[in-house]
């Protein structure tokens, strides 16, 4: 099936929406919202990104300013607040997704992330049977930018299109990591919320060393956000 028909996008938006009522309870996915989760202070420029009865994802403890609220309240956007994850959260909702080349290694994951006390949602494929990586990690990283699922881990047999895929998604940051270092550095120093792995690449048991790094790793110190922050601030700028 073609990756950019109606149907396979159509396809998406079901799973994705049935993510998101799994774990809030909303009737349904709509679109994304502005994230701005990596700023400290939200300005009236920042919600002037936001369209008219958008929504807006900011820091837990993120200050809005008065003009801000002033324009989210002419303009009925919904503010959600997401908070810093913390290490080994237990419980957390990952979504995971893989093409043919990384469908028995995703099923591994899945008994690493039980192991480990996540609970996932998987967005196939469910079997080795030859697909289109992009359909998998569109599903995945789409659920991850709509909060639908916490964090996501793509494998396909490099883990390169998958990252070139989800990155393609506004709110998503995904890194293509190899081992503990690269996994680590991803979530201190970038902020990585999807993680992409090649399932040819690596072993097992790589795997799960790259998988437990990243997951227990925190968002890092405040220089780093404000390096995020200019990064999400790039994509912003090409957004139509």
């Amino acid at each position: 099936m073609d990756s950019d028909s109606p149907s396979r996008r159509e396809q998406v938006r079901q799973l994705v929406r049935a993510a998101l009522e799994e774990k809030l309870g909303a009737a349904a996915a709509t679109e994304a919202p502005v994230d701005e989760s990596v700023k400290d202070v939200i300005t009236e420029a920042d919600v002037r990104s936001v369209p008219p009865g958008g929504s807006l994802l900011v820091r837990g403890d993120a200050i809005i300013t008065p003009a801000a609220q002033d324009l989210i309240r002419d303009r009925a956007i919904a503010v959600s607040r997401r908070e810093r994850s913390a290490p080994q959260a237990r419980g957390r909702l990952i979504a995971v997704g893989a093409d043919h080349g990384g469908y028995e290694m995703k099923e591994q994951l899945k008994t690493l992330l039980a192991e480990l006390g996540y609970r996932h949602r998987d967005f196939g494929t469910n079997s080795g049977d030859a697909v289109d990586y992009p359909d998998f990690a569109h599903a995945v990283a789409r659920a991850v930018a709509d909060g639908a699922c916490d964090l996501g881990i793509i494998i396909d047999g490099a883990g390169i299109g998958s990252c070139m895929t989800a990155n393609k998604v506004p709110g998503v940051r995904a890194a293509l990591c190899y081992d503990e270092a690269t996994a680590r550095n991803s979530r201190e120093h970038n902020f990585a919320n999807v993680l992409t792995l090649g399932g040819k690449m690596i072993s097992p048991e790589e795997m799960r060393a790259v998988v437990r790094a990243w997951l227990s790793t925190d968002e890092g110190e405040e220089r780093h956000r404000r390096r995020v922050a200019k990064l999400m601030a790039i994509e912003r700028q090409y957004l139509r």
